[in-house]
């Protein structure tokens, strides 16, 4: 059997992010950049207030309460025609731009209006309160963001405040999910023999959450001839394809022989390993004219597994990520988490919350075996069980967070 690590790093050898193109900043939330971002002018274009209230000179308010007389009313969106005098201040909502004349801002729950167009001021200001300079969130020529950053919400919102229209990033990988087995059902009653595709609609969700256009390539039968059709169809169509079942040692295991012979006819390599870890020892895996396939195996959390330990990492390699790889933490367990020494690293399905003294906690998030899919639904990470017999409660145990 091939151990864990060696299986990953072959996997990942194989993979290279795709072209980068130009994308609009609507389009690119959760795309890596692939090239810098650079500013080409100052947020806030002027300085401006941070607070509704009066723009005064720090200078006139040092005895407060002072008295002053307000010359004008200043709304965000217009620019200021009137200067602050010595003794002066103008009413100011947040967001306008600082008059000429005023060095500070009085909030306007420090402030009494009074008659005849005067205001108290009841706090000393001091030079620069509650404004905001002219480039005090970004300076013309300042490196903005890297290449390799994962766009969120607040970077579009800053890509805007620039005026840029274009990034250069890395496309959402697309990627073909397959599902094959004779006794698969999509929905309604079942026949004796028969089980509903579960895999299916959880691979195109976890491709979806990995940051990928999935692509619902349907089921096949087990037959070789349509399971090589239904895979070289998507080798055309897709940037990586998912498979799920049919990849170990049975009788009607055409998924490995397809990958295989489609590896030899167009070009590229494959590889069929027993890793070793369990769930999800079986992996079929090849490069095929450089579009990578995943063969899963069926049983649902073996797929899932599988999917997490070495189609994940390689979708976003594809997507351009610098650091595909989950996050993994130190936790105690909660629970005895007891094993029997088969050769293998265990990954088990686990609950992850962080206890009173500030340490992460973990225990089992239901039952183990490899169909009860239900288990990795509830579970937050998967505890790396060494060969031997487990961990005691209290002891440390590693997990990979699942997000």
């Amino acid at each position: 059997m091939m151990d864990l690590a060696s299986a990953q790093a072959r996997v990942m050898a194989a993979i290279a992010p795709l072209a980068p193109t130009s994308i609009a900043p609507a389009d690119a939330l959760g795309l890596v950049l692939a090239a810098d971002v650079v500013a080409a002018e100052q947020v806030p274009p002027f300085a401006n207030t941070a607070m509704a209230g009066y723009a005064v000179r720090a200078g006139d308010t040092i005895a407060a309460p002072v008295e002053l007389t307000v010359v004008g009313e200043l709304p965000a969106g217009y620019a200021p025609t009137i200067p602050v005098g010595v003794g002066e201040a103008i009413r100011i909502m947040t967001g306008a731009p600082m008059p000429a004349g005023a060095d500070a801002i009085v909030m306007v729950e420090r402030t009494e209006p009074l008659a005849n167009e005067r205001v108290r001021i009841q706090v000393a200001a001091r030079v620069g309160d509650h404004v905001r300079p002219a480039g005090g969130d970004v300076e013309p020529g300042q490196l903005v963001f890297t290449a390799g950053t994962r766009l969120r919400p607040a970077h579009l919102g800053v890509l805007a405040s620039l005026d840029v229209h274009e990034v250069r990033a890395y496309r959402r990988p697309r990627v073909g999910v397959l599902s094959t087995g004779d006794e698969l059902v999509e929905r309604g009653e079942l026949a004796p023999g028969q089980i509903r595709d579960s895999n299916r609609p959880m691979l195109l969700a976890l491709a979806r959450e990995a940051g990928c256009d999935p692509v619902d390539l349907g089921s096949a039968r087990d037959d070789e001839a349509l399971i090589t059709d239904r895979i070289a169809h998507a080798l055309d169509t897709c940037d990586a394809l998912l498979t799920s079942g049919a990849v170990s040692v049975g009788d009607y295991d055409f998924v490995k022989v397809a990958i295989e012979k489609l590896a030899a006819a167009r070009g590229g390599e494959y590889t069929w390993a027993q890793v070793a870890i369990k769930p999800a020892k079986p992996l079929a895996f090849g490069l095929i004219g450089g579009v990578p396939v995943f063969g899963l195996p069926g049983n649902p959390v073996s797929s899932s597994v599988s999917f997490e330990m070495f189609a994940r990492p390689a979708l976003r390699v594809l997507a351009g990520d610098p650091h595909p790889q989950r996050p993994h933490v130190a936790t105690i367990a909660a629970q005895p988490f007891e094993r029997r020494p088969d050769g293998t690293l265990h990954l088990d399905r686990v609950r992850v919350w962080v206890g009173d003294d500030g340490r992460y906690r973990s225990e089992r998030s239901g039952l183990q075996a490899s169909n009860v899919l239900s288990g990795m639904a509830n579970a937050d990470g998967l505890a790396l069980l060494a060969d031997g017999d487990g961990v005691a409660e209290g002891d440390a145990v590693t997990v990979m967070l699942l997000g």
